[in-house]
């Protein structure tokens, strides 16, 4: 009960980061949820014909740092089937129009709840991204510029901005991953080094008394 409680907080401490430090509105999907004890948990995802979708996720809490998961198109098929990882970054490339099911499994665990983290990128076609930019009336001093040029570059920018806050959400999830780890070591190893000093000082205390009465019982067999 007290690892599902800190589980809890901790996913709510990711979820005010990822608030805090977003970078703004986006067609990608990022969630930190607690996936209980013998549980499963699904996710769809909306794609439309020949775009490309990449799926990252990470176990950062939880007895193990494993899960199950597994990726279905629309059709049915199983695309990925990954069991008891602690993550894995997949790529469905060109994606079928319809929802890609998510699901992540923690059935074989009936005991311990397990933080995850998954991240979803939709990357769109890129013909339809700026589109509107073709009517735009190019001034004097770039008549030499394509536009077409152009859009293919802010696309480019865009994807590697877009992979850039991954890579910051990921490693502030393996931050926080690693910060928990370390709480529970520091507990673990609080917890048994007060327990050998109490049995030091039992210990102690039972051979004062013992030799105590060896003396005593000396004594009295000398008077």
């Amino acid at each position: 009960m007290k690892a599902c409680g800190e589980l809890f907080w901790l996913a709510l401490f990711i979820r005010a980061v990822d608030w805090t430090l977003g970078l703004g509105p986006n067609k990608n999907v990022e969630f930190t949820f607690l996936l209980p004890a013998g549980g499963t948990e699904c996710f769809y995802q909306t794609t439309a014909k020949n775009d490309s979708i990449e799926v990252e996720y990470q176990v950062i809490g939880g007895s193990g740092l494993d899960v199950g998961f597994v990726l279905v198109s629309p059709g049915g098929h199983r695309l990925v089937s990954d069991f008891r990882s602690s993550e894995g970054l997949h790529m469905v490339n060109p994606a079928e129009d319809g929802d890609y099911r998510l699901c992540f499994d923690n059935s074989f665990s009936k005991v311990s709840a397990k933080m995850v983290f998954f991240g979803v990128t939709a990357n769109r076609q890129s013909s339809g991204a700026y589109g509107g930019q073709r009517d735009v009336v190019l001034p004097e001093s770039v008549v030499d510029y394509k536009l077409e040029d152009i859009r293919v570059r802010l696309d480019s920018v865009h994807q590697d901005l877009e992979r850039s806050r991954q890579v910051l959400t990921g490693l502030r999830t393996r931050e926080a991953r690693d910060r928990h780890l370390l709480e529970d070591n520091l507990w673990r190893v609080s917890f048994w080094s007060c327990l050998n000093v109490l049995v030091l000082l039992i210990v102690a205390v039972t051979q004062i008394y013992t030799l105590r009465r060896l003396f005593d019982g000396a004594r009295r067999m000398r008077a």
